[in-house]
């Protein structure tokens, strides 16, 4: 494996490109990817408004650091890649880019939890751990059809507003991050929200009776201690994804190439 990646791309930007490439992998191994649709995108190290993402075609699971492609912030590429991109596709990530200098990576997903979730009134509930974190701290976004078109990108940026996940009615979540381990972790906390409260919801429909929530105060403090970093408490992402990165490489470090 090169570390320096291939000639002509500089260092910063090829250990970019290793970061986002197992962002993929493993948001594949979590099955939380659709086909060859969904984008993960991440702004280029140094460089104003460009960004590395999917070949279009390709599916989570075979993506390298190589084969992702550089684009302008209209999705046109920047590189001699042989791959396409989903301009259309880059609607969405193109919008909160641009308007969030803080937002480095962006991830959109169309799990089957998060659907769920975000087609219920209140969303996702404060009903577990994993849940406190997201507490009034979410965008919601309504269904406006394909994302394709370019006066929706405005609403897409209101919707979100200060947060850092979008919760996009009847079609999935969308989290950014400052570094591709923070959006996929904030993805990885949402997504377990979303299954545990989908389980709990079925159960009460049940025989189990009644769900029991924590008071408003009490999810508040659990949300500032995550937000705030109370305690031990670090970015979401600072501790898990070295951890994460450590075992794609046992598993299968093709990520790399």
């Amino acid at each position: 494996m090169n570390a320096m990646g291939p000639a002509g791309i500089a260092p910063a930007e090829w250990e970019a490109r290793v970061a986002l490439a197992a962002c993929y992998r493993l948001v594949a191994r979590l099955g939380l990817d659709d086909l060859i649709y969904n984008h993960i995108s991440l702004r280029v190290p140094g460089a104003r408004d460009e960004f590395l993402i999917n070949p279009y075609g390709l599916l989570f699971e075979e993506i390298t650091a190589s084969s992702l492609v550089r684009i302008d912030l209209a999705g046109r590429k920047l590189d001699d890649s042989p791959h396409e991109v989903n301009v259309a596709g880059f609607v969405i990530h193109g919008a909160i880019h641009a308007s969030r200098k803080d937002a480095a990576c962006v991830l959109h997903t169309h799990s089957d939890a998060s659907i769920a979730v975000s087609a219920q009134e209140q969303g996702l509930l404060p009903l577990s751990q994993f849940a406190m974190r997201f507490y009034q701290r979410l965008g919601f976004h309504d269904y406006e059809g394909v994302a394709i078109d370019l006066d929706e990108r405005q609403r897409l940026v209101a919707s979100l507003g200060e947060h850092r996940v979008l919760v996009m009615r009847n079609h999935g979540v969308l989290t950014l991050g400052r570094t591709p381990g923070e959006a996929f972790m904030l993805l990885y906390y949402f997504e377990r929200a979303a299954r545990i409260q989908l389980a709990m919801q079925a159960a009460a429909a049940g025989a189990a009776g009644p769900i029991v929530t924590p008071p408003h105060a009490v999810c508040e403090r659990a949300a500032r201690q995550f937000w705030e970093g109370h305690g031990d408490i670090l970015v979401a992402g600072e501790r898990e994804w070295p951890a994460f990165l450590r075992q794609l490489d046992r598993l299968d470090p093709s990520y790399r190439d």
